[in-house]
């Protein structure tokens, strides 16, 4: 996929995934297009599912979801034929806002928020604990925030070599 990206398709995604309220008459005007040729560039890059969808970052904190946990989560022994039930639940959830599937110890790490400590606690209590493979949660509470990124990192498609994988 890396290579059917040119360098402006590269600036067209960076300019986006920074602000992607931007026309597509201000993103040609900042790559250097006219604006026809940079549409048919994001309606290309939106059909190969690169640009998946645009939206608004909220402030959580300004929301009164302050709170953000993350938890651990061990299945039960002999419980991998329930991974497509856990996975269906999971994505029901509001609160959880990324799950992925681990390897080693853990099976998958959850990013959730929440008001606060005892809304978490509940929906700990109430739904979490409540799925049958779940046979541990470990959770860790965010004491503050260092970086929060939605950006990928696009100079790594840059990269050239035989570090490149």
């Amino acid at each position: 996929m890396r290579e059917m990206l040119d360098p402006i398709d590269r600036r067209i995604l960076g300019l986006l995934q920074a602000d992607a309220s931007l026309s597509a008459a201000d993103v040609a005007g900042r790559v250097g297009l006219s604006q026809s040729p940079c549409w048919r560039r994001i309606a290309r890059l939106e059909r190969l599912g690169i640009i998946r969808r645009r939206v608004a970052l909220l402030d959580r904190a300004r929301l009164g979801l302050g709170v953000v946990v993350f938890a651990q989560v061990k299945f039960a022994r002999g419980a991998r034929q329930s991974l497509a039930d856990f996975e269906e639940t999971i994505r029901s959830f509001p609160e959880v806002q990324e799950c992925f599937m681990l390897m080693g110890e853990v099976d998958f790490l959850l990013k959730m928020v929440t008001r606060d400590v005892a809304a978490y606690e509940r929906f700990l209590r109430e739904k979490l604990s409540l799925i049958p493979a779940v046979r541990e949660v470990r959770s860790s509470m965010a004491l503050s925030v260092v970086k929060e990124s939605t950006a990928v990192p696009l100079h790594l498609l840059e990269a050239t070599g035989k570090d490149d994988g």
